[in-house]
């Protein structure tokens, strides 16, 4: 068979996939969720805001959250030290401003006045320490430690101003206080509610927590005392809707007013919807496979070098994301500063995975099983890596698991590979360390000197031009030793009803709600 004639096979197996997927998932409605094909009349009351999500946050605790779905909660019930704005640049939040010492190891934050937490006690450079010694504790097992392993020593100088000493140099520092790392919670509620604070939040955000019920909704309330200035609505109902053509039915039926995530299948049939307005922004982070590499067979570097050449990635952008997302070669996605162009994205070669699966000693291929959530677009990947793999003579076994129990299963090695991306962050250290570092958050395992010795040095280096030098260094190992399988970085969709504004898309792909009001 001809090249062309392959390519156009795969797409055309690919789509009988992807109908195969899309009659499963017309059934796939979660209890409590509305029909996919049922109408309802649009909601008329414009002081609250209702926010379809893509999932079902597992917590709400940020400085123990592992997914990206809590975040689009977090922002409206806390703040952070810094934020970005649509450029991605750092601007105050918080922290009012900050000075860093000339030889990089000294920030020194100025808070914003006049904060109280939701429980109305204090917000000031005490609230802070306890923050940063909270997420740094051994013992705690906070995912951010690492993003704040360079702290040294944290001076509280008086009530709003608080010095913080790095033991040596780290570039990503204020990304991280971006992030969940500079998320602030009330240390008298996190003293109090102990382990029960990830269901009972209070942070200084915009919005106060009311209430939750599990795979329903959360509930949040306008907090009319806020530093900022009162948000507009007097309350955010946030409603997961895991089944994305119930999301997508919710919205046009006018019983949502803005959805997290919006279907490939859809986008274009939303781009010509007059009721309704879609944003588009490129996106910080990267989608592909999670490998086990403390069992078999991901433990063998040959074997994730053969999985990696046999995947498609350009047949399943065309078929699953219908073009909305580009080939990815590594962790640092295009448009962002590290981004190296001339590293280009692997591709398919059966003939040479087979070649080295034979020379580890596996000539008829091996098998494993992936995981991936009950969602179209999740089976549909899933079902084309599956028929890619075959043709190797890798036997793929799909397992579909509900996303908080897939979380566990990675946090305690009950997985083979997991399909799942990484949302992203607004320095290039926040994705690949977290995957590719002995340490990082999101690694499974993986473990190298070299790459560590390369992400350690690109932290401490000041000079952006040499950082993208380590990161490309680092990507082309990656490519080698495949810790994880890059398939493609993706373009964020929102989509909202017309007379909503005030909304500002920015890369990471977070909803913030302060400014935001019905007209």
């Amino acid at each position: 068979m001809s090249k062309k004639g392959k390519v156009f096979a795969a797409v055309f197996m690919s789509l009988l996939l992807l109908l195969a997927g899309c009659n499963n998932s017309n059934s796939s409605g979660s209890e409590g969720e509305k029909s996919a094909t049922a109408s309802a009349p649009a909601k008329t009351d414009n002081t609250e805001l209702v926010v379809g999500l893509d999932d079902d946050p597992p917590q709400l605790d940020p400085h123990f959250s592992t997914a990206a779905v809590d975040r689009q909660v977090f922002h409206s019930i806390y703040d952070k030290l810094v934020d970005v704005d649509e450029e991605l640049n750092f601007v105050p939040m918080l922290a009012e401003k900050w000075d860093i010492s000339e030889d990089g190891k000294t920030y020194t934050f100025t808070l914003q006045k006049g904060v109280k937490f939701h429980d109305g006690t204090p917000f000031n450079a005490e609230a802070v320490k306890f923050n940063f010694e909270r997420m740094m504790d051994p013992n705690a097992g906070s995912p951010r430690a690492s993003e704040l392993s360079s702290i040294e020593k944290i001076e509280v100088v008086d009530e709003t101003t608080l010095k913080v000493v790095l033991s040596e140099p780290y570039s990503p520092f204020l990304a991280a206080l971006s992030d969940r790392a500079g998320m602030m919670v009330s240390p008298k509620a996190v003293q109090e509610k102990g382990k029960d604070f990830a269901n009972s939040p209070v942070g200084t955000g915009p919005f106060k927590f009311v209430s939750r019920v599990k795979q329903d909704k959360i509930e949040v309330e306008k907090n009319a005392e806020y530093w900022n200035g009162a948000p507009k609505f007097e309350k955010i109902v946030y409603r997961p809707y895991s089944d994305e053509n119930v999301r997508l039915t919710n919205l046009t039926s006018g019983d949502v007013d803005i959805i997290s995530k919006v279907p490939p299948k859809d986008v274009e049939k939303l781009k010509n919807d007059s009721n309704l307005t879609l944003s588009e922004t490129s996106a910080l982070g990267f989608q592909g496979l999670y490998l086990n590499h403390k069992s078999e067979p991901f433990n063998n570097k040959a074997l994730r070098q053969a999985l990696d050449l046999v995947i498609d990635r350009e047949a399943i952008i065309k078929v699953a994301l219908r073009d909305t997302g580009v080939q990815a070669a590594g962790a640092i996605p295009p448009g962002t500063w590290a981004y190296d162009d001339s590293i280009k994205p692997t591709k398919k070669d059966v003939e040479k995975a087979k070649k080295i699966m034979a020379e580890a000693g596996y000539p008829d291929g091996f098998e494993f099983t992936l995981q991936l959530s009950p969602k179209p677009v999740e089976e549909q990947i899933s079902q084309m890596i599956q028929s890619m793999a075959a043709e190797a003579g890798i036997k793929v076994k799909l397992e579909i698991v509900e996303f908080g129990t897939m979380l566990d299963n990675m946090d305690n090695y009950k997985f083979d590979a997991v399909r799942l991306g990484w949302s992203g962050r607004t320095d290039p250290d926040g994705n690949i360390y977290a995957l590719f570092h002995t340490d990082g958050s999101i690694n499974y395992g993986y473990s190298n000197p070299k790459m560590d010795e390369l992400l350690e040095q690109a932290r401490v280096e000041v000079d952006q031009k040499e950082r993208k030098k380590i990161y490309s260094e680092a990507t082309e190992l990656g490519q080698e030793e495949v810790p994880f399988i890059f398939i493609y970085h993706e373009k964020d969709y929102k989509a909202f009803k017309n007379n909503l504004q005030g909304y500002k898309h920015i890369s990471d792909q977070m909803m913030r709600f302060h400014d935001v009001s019905f007209k």
